[in-house]
């Protein structure tokens, strides 16, 4: 009976300190979702400037000669793909993993994937997706533009080299309600309709731009701008999205943990309670037959 009871006593205790682990890291998760998520829409007024910057710099002549993609038009696809480096945070990876199967379908022998995080990393090399060593997760908006300008880096040396065309990017986007959702985009090449797209963007004001230093030095410039807003934003909506999913998890565990507890304590209740009263009649028994004993003295 002591045994039980010592061991129900002891699954309770564990069972409690699981359950402020789960607390804890449920309060991080919902504090994290906000920081990347106002990081996102603090961006926006730069994208827009961006935005407009490339409008002014496509409008006024022919820019394909500047933007010509640097590798051929067989070269294999490279993806960028964002997922977790951490656990417990529900299909997270493997809904990212089929928006990427179900994208890129069956790409070419020699796609170059660049992993953002570990654990997405393992799944893509589960279904032929090889990676490279993987890019580690950032843990604070300081850190997402030290990550951007690495997978930038990459990017280039595996285009000038020849060995990528087109580039696709891949994140989980969040949702209202602690959801998300997989997107994705080709970051390349910047194709004749990409150039159409911002060569019509309106102008905001009737006063129209003009270019200081003329087209050849400033479309690179916010060429390199739009890729690094790309980026940062898949990032930054990619750990919004991990946390937000991390959330739920936790959300999911701390329910099971508590009805896991009540269960444990009814039990507890019971074993204790049926060992009170086997003791009350132990004494009870005690007490009629020592009754007994002295009434036939």
């Amino acid at each position: 009976m002591s045994d039980g009871v010592a061991g129900l006593r002891h699954q309770i205790a564990g069972a409690g300190e699981l359950a402020t682990v789960v607390r804890t890291m449920k309060a991080m998760a919902a504090s994290s979702i906000g920081q990347y998520e106002n990081a996102v829409r603090s961006l926006d007024e730069y994208a827009r400037t961006v935005q407009l910057g490339l409008a002014a710099s496509l409008r006024p002549l022919d820019t394909t000669a500047l933007l010509a993609p640097a590798s051929g038009r067989d070269a294999p696809i490279g993806a960028v793909v964002f997922g977790s480096d951490q656990g417990l945070v529900g299909r997270f990876n493997e809904v990212m993993l089929s928006y990427v199967v179900e994208t890129l379908g069956a790409p070419p022998d020699g796609a170059v994937v660049w992993a953002v995080g570990e654990r997405i990393q393992a799944r893509l090399a589960d279904v032929g997706l090889a990676a490279g060593a993987p890019f580690a997760l950032p843990n604070g908006i300081a850190a997402i533009t030290a990550l951007v300008g690495r997978v930038l880096i990459a990017l280039e040396q595996r285009r000038d080299a020849g060995e990528v065309g087109a580039v696709w990017l891949f994140h989980n986007q969040p949702k209202p309600g602690a959801l998300y959702r997989p997107v994705g985009q080709r970051l390349l090449p910047l194709d004749a309709a990409w150039r159409q797209q911002w060569a019509q963007t309106p102008w905001p004001t009737r006063n129209l731009p003009e270019l200081m230093n003329g087209p050849a030095r400033t479309l690179p410039a916010f060429v390199r701008e739009y890729l690094f807003i790309s980026l940062f934003r898949a990032c930054a909506e990619s750990l919004a999205s991990e946390n937000a999913s991390r959330l739920a998890a936790m959300q999911r565990a701390e329910k099971n943990i508590g009805e896991l507890l009540d269960v444990l304590r009814r039990r507890f209740h019971r074993l204790r309670q049926s060992g009170i009263d086997a003791e009350l009649f132990d004494v009870v028994a005690g007490f009629e037959a020592l009754a007994e004993g002295r009434g036939e003295r």
